[in-house]
Parts: C-alpha cells; sequence; structure tokens
C-alpha cells in the first residue's frame, strides 16, 4: 500500500500557493480595479503615462522587473550540462517550444480572430489581438513549469535543465520569431524596439540573476538561498505582476466596457494552441517512450506561456492601451485552470508511459 501511494500524484492544487491557485480570480479582480481605477480616478494612468524612455513606461518596466526577476534567480544556468541526459525529451521540448508552438499559434489566432470571428471584431483590433497571441506563441513557459512538474510527479532536475536550456535559446530565438511572424500579420515594428524589449526584459534579468544567484550561495550557500532569500523575495512576482494587470486596464477599461465579449473571443484561439500544443509534445513523448516524469513536464513547458514577458513585450511593442497587451492578459486569465486540467490528464495516463529515467541513447 505504501509504495502504490509513493507513486501517486499531489491532489491537482496541492503544490499551488495561494495566488497561483486563485491566479484567475485575481486577475478578474485586478480587471475589476483598473476598470474602476480608470474610470473613477482618470488621472492616475494619464499622470503614469507621461514617464516614459523611448516608448517605455518607466513604472510598468519596474514592475514587470519586479515579476520576472525572482523567476531569473532560481534558475541554475550550470544545469545546461545536464543536456546529455535523456536528450529525447530535451529534442522535444525545443523542437515543439521553438519550431512549431509559435506557428500554431499564429495559424490559429489568424483563423479565429482575422477570419471566424471578422463580423464580431473590428479589422484593427483582430490585428492587435493577433499580435498579442504571437508574443504568447513566443514566450514558452520559465517559472510555473516547475508548478506543473511537481503536480505530475516530474523529474525535478531534469524540469531544470529543460527551463535553463529554454530561456538560453529565448535570449536569441525571441525577437527573430516575433518579427517574422508579425511581418507575416502585415503588423510592422521596428527591430530596434523588439531588440530594446529582448535587452530589458530578457536580458538584464537573466543576467542580474544569475550573478545574484552566483553571489549569494557563495556567501550564504544553497540552502540559504533555496529556502531564505528565495521564499523572501517569492511573493514580489505576483504582487508585480496584480499591479501591472490593475494599471493595464485602467488604460484599457473603454474597451472592457464597450466590448467584454472580445475576451471570450481572444480567449477561444489560446485554449485551443494550448491543448494541442499540449498533445503534439506528450504523443511525440509517447511514441518515443520517454519517461512520464520528464515527458510531463515537458509536454507543460510549450502548453503554458512566459505570460509576464509576453505582457511586457506587449506594453513595450504597442502600448499600455493596446489590444496586444490585452490579448496576453487574457492569456493570464485562462492559463491556470486550463493548466491544471492538463495535469490531470497527465496523471490520468501516467500508466501508458515508461517509469524508469535512465538516460536514453
Amino acid at each position: 500500500m505504501t509504495s502504490h501511494q509513493d507513486t501517486q500524484a499531489p491532489p491537482p492544487t496541492e503544490g499551488l500557493g495561494l495566488f497561483e491557485r486563485y491566479l484567475s480570480v485575481w486577475v478578474a479582480l485586478a480587471i475589476v480595479a483598473g476598470v474602476l481605477l480608470g474610470q473613477l480616478a482618470p488621472a492616475v494612468p494619464k499622470t503614469l503615462s507621461r514617464f516614459e524612455v523611448a516608448q517605455v513606461s518607466i513604472p510598468v518596466a519596474i514592475l514587470i522587473w519586479a515579476m520576472i526577476f525572482p523567476m531569473m534567480a532560481q534558475i541554475d544556468f550550470a544545469a545546461v550540462l545536464g543536456v546529455r541526459r535523456q536528450p529525447k525529451g530535451l529534442i522535444i521540448t525545443t523542437t515543439v517550444n521553438w519550431l512549431i508552438k509559435p506557428f500554431t499559434m499564429f495559424v490559429i489566432a489568424w483563423f479565429f480572430l482575422m477570419v471566424v470571428f471578422r463580423p464580431l471584431i473590428p479589422e484593427h483590433l483582430a490585428s492587435q489581438y493577433l499580435a498579442g497571441a504571437i508574443l504568447l506563441g513566443a514566450a514558452p513557459c520559465t517559472a510555473m513549469v516547475f508548478v506543473w512538474s511537481y503536480l505530475t510527479r516530474g523529474d525535478a532536475a531534469y524540469t531544470l535543465v529543460q527551463v535553463a536550456l529554454n530561456d538560453l535559446i529565448m535570449l536569441f530565438a525571441f525577437a527573430p520569431i516575433v518579427i517574422f511572424l508579425l511581418g507575416i500579420s502585415s503588423i510592422q515594428v521596428p527591430w530596434g524596439t523588439v531588440a530594446l524589449s529582448v535587452l530589458l526584459y530578457i536580458v538584464i534579468p537573466l543576467a542580474a540573476g544569475y550573478v545574484t544567484r552566483r553571489t549569494l550561495i557563495a556567501r550564504h550557500g544553497l540552502d540559504w538561498y533555496d529556502n531564505d532569500f528565495m521564499k523572501r523575495i517569492g511573493p514580489v512576482t505576483p504582487a508585480g505582476l496584480i499591479v501591472t494587470l490593475v494599471l493595464l486596464f485602467a488604460f484599457q477599461g473603454e474597451v472592457i466596457l464597450e466590448a467584454p465579449l472580445h475576451i471570450v473571443l481572444i480567449a477561444i484561439p489560446l485554449i485551443i494552441q494550448t491543448v494541442l500544443i499540449f498533445f503534439i509534445a506528450y504523443g511525440w513523448a509517447k511514441a518515443w517512450k520517454v519517461p512520464h516524469d520528464i515527458a510531463a513536464p515537458g509536454a507543460m513547458i510549450g502548453a503554458s506561456n512566459f505570460f509576464e514577458l509576453a505582457v511586457a513585450a506587449a506594453i513595450a511593442l504597442f502600448g499600455l492601451q493596446s489590444g496586444a497587451a490585452l490579448a496576453t492578459v487574457v492569456g493570464v486569465l485562462v492559463e491556470v485552470p486550463l493548466m491544471l486540467a492538463l495535469v490531470r490528464i497527465a496523471n490520468n495516463t501516467r500508466e501508458h508511459f515508461p517509469t524508469s529515467t535512465s538516460p536514453q541513447g
């Protein structure tokens, strides 16, 4: 009986903190608070919009750094040296994340937003929503995947390898993919603006996280870093996210009040894309006989999004009042309940995968 219990996955919400468990609720409350702020105190967003440098909102940039830095500080890039372990899992993850996911997101979002929903969404807004979907598709998950890995009893060390490699690829692949897909969509953004977004929201937090991790572990040890420092700065990410969303919806209030249906319409292609990518990666892993504790987290990385980066890039490229920024936030709204459903599917299909994590050829 004991061995049977040891192989059971934790309950679907056991590994989630209060914030993660009710993320969709917090986002919904942020929408309400932001809309009320914009309607009752319009001077607040107008004043904040004045603090810009090179079209980058300084208050929003600070909040986004607060969101992203704790995630980057937990990544051990030395783990990338473990890429030779379980190569099949890494091949699946990197191929799905960078050669499949961005392009299926574009096709699905374009089909629904520009064709199916054409009578319901003005063309200029549909293009903006498509841009937001593209930004989500080009940013596979970085932080929440550790939660999904825990909930599916994934190999924690190997998940770290997958995430570290993913972040390194993101440094070089995010900007070209975004520029290419936006160009296909006839949405023109300057290379310099995209490069600035990558510098501000990937390179700088990544470097700061790496230096912080190396310095503090050298001084205080790994145990103190993981169990003291990371727990202290952990709440900074949800606080930064919620305040950012309140500000975003203070600017977006008119759109929400005039067309609340748009949130539902944006969510539909995002949900379809998430489920599709999960089953592509998960099915491929099953066909290759990849162990479940490698397959499940690998499928979760592609299915979920680094929505903090997508929100940051949308604001930097198109502005706080843009449809692109709204679309990325809808991605935040639907992600947690959808990913919990996929966690349940992964746990219920565990017996169809090998259980050994010995190195593969």
